[in-house]
């Protein structure tokens, strides 16, 4: 019982030293020049492919995009620079 309660304790100081993990964020996009069908498609492709990101929906009529992503991986900068690079340039939906 006293190891365990040892190891439990020692495993305790160790996580405590440890840096804050950065966490699941979530963003919306304003994309501009979706003019067709299939242009939602290739910004939710085009956002998939970045590294970090768990989760895109786009919306035509709205001409957004909202991301989920892993900010550890990828931050916004990232993202909107893969749709400006593939021709549909975004920023942050105020």
């Amino acid at each position: 019982m006293r190891t365990t309660l040892l190891a439990v304790i020692y495993a305790g100081s160790l996580l405590a030293g440890a840096p804050a993990f950065a966490g699941e964020q979530t963003v919306t996009l304003e994309v501009s020049g979706m003019t067709c069908a299939s242009c939602p498609y290739i910004v939710k492709q085009t956002l998939a492919a970045v590294d970090g990101v768990a989760e895109v929906e786009v919306s035509f009529a709205e001409k957004t995009a909202v991301v989920t992503f892993d900010d550890n991986k990828t931050d916004v900068a990232a993202l909107i620079l893969a749709t400006t690079d593939m021709g549909f340039p975004s920023k942050m939906k105020e």
